[in-house]
């Protein structure tokens, strides 16, 4: 994987001379934080050598690499998932990518389903801890030390610091926010309630199906992790007869303004 790494590197450096210090990676319905971006460069996934292409709909596809203020920060719009198809180091290969195109922080969104009674449809929720329930882990198999060492401490997946800015950027902006435990799964179905009944009892706060082995990855590199997710539907009775895709990329569009303005701040402050 390293020499496949560095030729993907090798490449995307060649197409854009442009380092970034920040990457984002942008979930179901987030996509249009590149509208926040002073864009100069735009890599369509299925042009970089080594990049899997998403095939879910609201992932667009590509690499923007662009500004907000003097930060250079290089934007995933649209995802890889284990459901899809890929193996879990094909859905973080361009984590480490980005780490070696020269990011130290890594921002990750999604939609997730909430079980806590505290949220609603809508709301924002800082991801302070996880619990990986995916099938296969991104790190199995050999380790190649240059990467990162073999046995990973998971103590602070996401950045304490970055949290505590966000919620005073929040403060200042008047935007409501909650923090919680995401927990991953494989997907693509949505949760039963026998599920999300199960993901409350674990201690969990919502459920998805992403972010767990991006951060994974990130935190095996060593770069420090942000995670923020948009509640897209509950796990009651009352929501989940009607869940569908349509509705978490609506409830997902709803929020992103608000999630668009923490990120973008999060970016010019941190």
């Amino acid at each position: 994987m390293w020499d496949q790494v560095q030729k993907t590197v090798s490449y995307i450096k060649n197409k854009t001379n442009f380092i970034p210090e920040y990457g984002v990676i942008l979930g179901s319905g987030l996509g249009s934080f590149t509208d926040d971006l002073q864009i100069e460069y735009t890599l369509p996934y299925d042009t970089i050598p080594n990049f899997p292409v998403s095939t879910v709909q609201g992932h667009k596809g590509a690499l923007v690499f662009g500004t907000i203020g003097d930060k250079r920060v290089v934007a995933m719009q649209g995802r890889f998932h284990f459901y899809e198809g890929y193996s879990m180091k094909e859905v973080t290969f361009p984590v480490r990518v980005m780490k070696y195109l020269g990011i130290t922080q890594l921002i990750v969104s999604n939609a997730s389903g909430g079980v806590n009674p505290e949220y609603k449809v809508g709301s924002i929720v800082l991801i302070k801890d996880h619990i990986n329930m995916a099938p296969e882990h991104p790190l199995r198999g050999k380790n190649d030390e240059r990467f990162g060492p073999r046995f990973v401490n998971m103590s602070e997946p996401y950045s304490k610091k970055m949290i505590a800015k966000v919620k005073e950027i929040a403060l200042d902006l008047n935007i409501e926010i909650h923090d919680g435990i995401y927990l991953g799964l494989q997907g693509p179905t949505f949760e039963t309630l026998a599920e999300y009944r199960m993901v409350k009892i674990l201690g969990a706060d919502c459920v998805g199906m992403s972010t767990v082995p991006e951060v994974i990855v990130a935190r095996h590199m060593g770069l420090e992790t942000f995670g923020i997710s948009v509640i897209t539907d509950m796990g009651d009775e009352e929501s989940i007869t009607t869940i569908s895709h349509d509705e978490v990329l609506e409830a997902a569009n709803k929020a992103e303004p608000d999630v668009r303005q923490l990120i973008r701040e999060l970016i010019l402050h941190y």
